[in-house]
């Protein structure tokens, strides 16, 4: 008997690149939640079958927090630095997520890391996308001062990608935040002029402004419904999404 149909269609973008905070990898286990990281691989796979292409930039947050070292008394570039150093943790533990289920992967990182990850080389990440691989951007930009946000939308510009997928722990963007605030309204679709100006909780005003100058829209989403990263790839009504126009 043939297996049903799965309900996603054609993707929309034929590349994207995937935006995972820290808080994602922690899920609610600590530091490192393993069944969250293995969905996440789940998800990933189910996108690629679907043929996307799919670059990931990965956070540190769950492991470290540059900003809140240096609120403490540490030297800002240094913790930044620090931080740089716990995305690529979360990167391999992603990448191994990815290889027990037989995906072919690579990591790339902004900081030199040869015994456990390449370099970060423009061509060499387009080409693995082309084959079929899986590309994990760590270490952010490789520049204190700039978020894993900035990180993201550099790398989705420098490999062509058609859209960001930016995962969170929320249903999508709203006017303030959900966590501390019932009234909260649920914003489906928003301008990066109103996230800029209203200083929506989407990414931080570089990372924003840069996605507007390069007119790549940005899909906000649950990372923890299973199933939400192959359907924001594919258009369907997932999140919110930021883009030149409502």
């Amino acid at each position: 008997m043939s297996e049903p149909p799965k309900p996603f269609g054609a993707p929309r973008w034929r590349r994207v690149l995937l935006k995972l905070s820290g808080e994602a990898f922690g899920g609610s286990g600590g530091v490192i939640d393993w069944p969250s990281v293995e969905q996440i691989a789940r998800d990933a796979q189910e996108a690629t079958e679907r043929g996307v292409e799919l670059g990931i930039v990965v956070g540190g947050g769950n492991i470290w927090r540059g900003k809140r070292a240096a609120q403490q008394g540490m030297d800002r570039a240094t913790a930044d630095y620090a931080g740089m150093v716990a995305t690529v943790l979360n990167a391999l533990c992603l990448q191994d997520a990815l290889e027990s289920l037989g995906l072919d992967t690579r990591v790339q990182t902004a900081i030199e890391m040869r015994e456990v990850a390449e370099p970060f080389i423009r061509r060499r990440a387009i080409r693995h996308l082309e084959k079929g691989r899986i590309v994990i951007f760590g270490a952010g930009t490789g520049n204190p001062f700039f978020t894993t946000d900035t990180a993201a939308v550099l790398r989705a510009i420098e490999i062509g990608a058609e859209a960001i997928l930016k995962a969170t722990n929320v249903d999508g963007v709203y006017d303030k935040n959900p966590h501390e605030c019932p009234d909260a309204v649920y914003l489906p679709r928003v301008t990066y002029l109103q996230a800029l100006e209203q200083r929506l909780q989407v990414m931080d005003a570089t990372a924003i402004s840069l996605s507007m100058d390069n007119n790549l829209p940005i899909v906000v989403f649950n990372i923890h419904t299973p199933g939400n990263i192959v359907r924001a790839a594919c258009g369907e009504v997932v999140g919110t999404l930021v883009s030149e126009e409502q």
